[in-house]
């Protein structure tokens, strides 16, 4: 014979199980809500670091970029300091001034003396041109034509013993005087200076000549 079950036992187990899934129900949710408020406590504690953060990232991305900019707009000064350098090798402010081989020369316009022409090129840094080879002989040559220039060239001290004014060698140096000078003409004649076809040439030291000024490259 077949025994039923108990309708009473039947509805408790039925409640039992609702009660369960309710409680896990409840259950979850109220993990669920507590989840995203430890979530928030999390980012809140953290955030201004990580504002900080990127605010020191931002400061260094800018300071980059400042100083790319500024190394940009020092070597453009460079570059143009070069150009400059290159067109007016002298200095831009000493236009009267010629280049050679790595030196400066200053042809006068004014006529003075020998000895009043060695101190004007000393009030300028440097000193009456000094000639040691050809090529120099041939620029200088060039740049005077026509005229009467004096040279750094002199025997005052002793008659025949020529010296040049920088203290080099004459009697071993470069040399290039007019046929049949020097000849002291008149016992008077101790100055050297460039003559009108560019040889050179000894004069009284008195007489009025136009004069040629030497010195180095200015520094950069």
């Amino acid at each position: 014979m077949m025994v039923l079950p108990n309708t009473n036992e039947l509805q408790q187990d039925k409640d039992q199980e609702i009660l369960v899934e309710t409680r896990m129900a409840t259950a979850s949710r109220t993990a669920g809500s507590y989840i995203p408020l430890w979530k928030w406590k999390w980012k809140s504690s953290y955030l201004p670091y990580l504002l900080l953060a990127l605010s020191y990232l931002l400061i260094i991305t800018l300071f980059g970029l400042v100083f790319s900019k500024a190394s940009e707009v020092s070597a453009k000064v460079s570059q143009l300091r070069e150009q400059r350098k290159d067109l007016f090798p002298c200095g831009s402010r000493t236009r009267e001034w010629e280049y050679f081989d790595d030196r400066c020369y200053y042809f006068s316009v004014e006529k003075a003396t020998w000895h009043t022409a060695r101190s004007q090129c000393q009030d300028k840094d440097s000193h009456l041109v000094v000639i040691h080879d050809e090529a120099k002989q041939n620029f200088l040559q060039t740049l005077s034509r026509n005229g009467c220039f004096w040279i750094g060239l002199s025997d005052t001290e002793t008659e025949g013993k020529w010296v040049w004014l920088d203290g080099s060698d004459y009697r071993k140096g470069y040399k290039h005087w007019s046929r049949g000078e020097p000849n002291d003409h008149d016992n008077n004649e101790d100055c050297a200076h460039l003559a009108a076809n560019g040889e050179w040439n000894d004069l009284q030291c008195t007489y009025a000549c136009n004069y040629i000024c030497e010195r180095p490259l200015p520094h950069a």
